[in-house]
Protein backbone atom coordinates (compact mmCIF):
# COMPACT_ATOMS: atom_id res chain seq x y z
CA UNK A 1 0.00 0.00 0.00
CA UNK A 2 1.02 3.40 -0.70
CA UNK A 3 1.81 6.26 1.79
CA UNK A 4 -0.70 8.38 2.36
CA UNK A 5 -0.67 12.22 3.82
CA UNK A 6 -1.47 11.89 7.42
CA UNK A 7 -3.58 15.82 7.11
CA UNK A 8 -5.02 18.00 4.47
CA UNK A 9 -2.92 20.18 2.72
CA UNK A 10 -4.17 23.77 3.60
CA UNK A 11 -5.15 26.49 1.10
CA UNK A 12 -2.79 29.11 2.99
CA UNK A 13 0.00 26.27 2.87
CA UNK A 14 -0.36 25.37 -0.64
CA UNK A 15 -0.23 28.79 -2.18
CA UNK A 16 2.58 29.46 -0.35
CA UNK A 17 4.43 26.29 -2.25
CA UNK A 18 2.78 27.92 -5.50
CA UNK A 19 3.56 31.13 -5.42
CA UNK A 20 7.08 31.16 -7.12
CA UNK A 21 5.19 29.21 -10.24
CA UNK A 22 3.32 32.51 -11.74
CA UNK A 23 4.62 32.65 -15.37
CA UNK A 24 6.97 35.77 -16.14
CA UNK A 25 6.82 38.01 -19.03
CA UNK A 26 9.26 37.85 -22.05
CA UNK A 27 12.19 40.12 -22.21
CA UNK A 28 11.81 41.38 -25.29
CA UNK A 29 14.17 44.19 -26.80
CA UNK A 30 13.96 46.60 -29.64
CA UNK A 31 15.49 45.59 -32.66
CA UNK A 32 18.36 48.07 -33.91
CA UNK A 33 17.71 47.99 -37.62
CA UNK A 34 13.69 47.79 -37.75
CA UNK A 35 12.56 49.09 -34.32
CA UNK A 36 10.26 46.22 -33.60
CA UNK A 37 10.22 44.26 -30.31
CA UNK A 38 12.36 40.88 -30.54
CA UNK A 39 13.43 38.41 -27.55
CA UNK A 40 17.48 39.43 -26.70
CA UNK A 41 20.05 37.11 -28.77
CA UNK A 42 17.71 35.93 -31.72
CA UNK A 43 17.36 36.67 -35.13
CA UNK A 44 15.02 39.31 -35.88
CA UNK A 45 11.63 37.74 -36.90
CA UNK A 46 10.08 40.92 -38.85
CA UNK A 47 13.27 42.03 -40.61
CA UNK A 48 15.95 38.66 -40.27
CA UNK A 49 18.96 40.82 -38.80
CA UNK A 50 20.97 39.97 -36.12
CA UNK A 51 23.91 42.61 -34.65
CA UNK A 52 23.70 44.84 -37.30
CA UNK A 53 24.00 42.15 -40.47
CA UNK A 54 21.00 40.07 -42.29
CA UNK A 55 21.27 36.74 -41.09
CA UNK A 56 17.57 35.49 -43.17
CA UNK A 57 16.11 36.41 -45.98
CA UNK A 58 12.07 37.50 -44.88
CA UNK A 59 9.70 37.52 -47.34
CA UNK A 60 8.28 41.53 -48.30
CA UNK A 61 4.94 41.46 -49.02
Amino acid sequence: MTPLPKRKVSKGRRDRRRAHDALKTANLTQCGNCGEMRLPHTVCPSCGYYQGREVISVASE
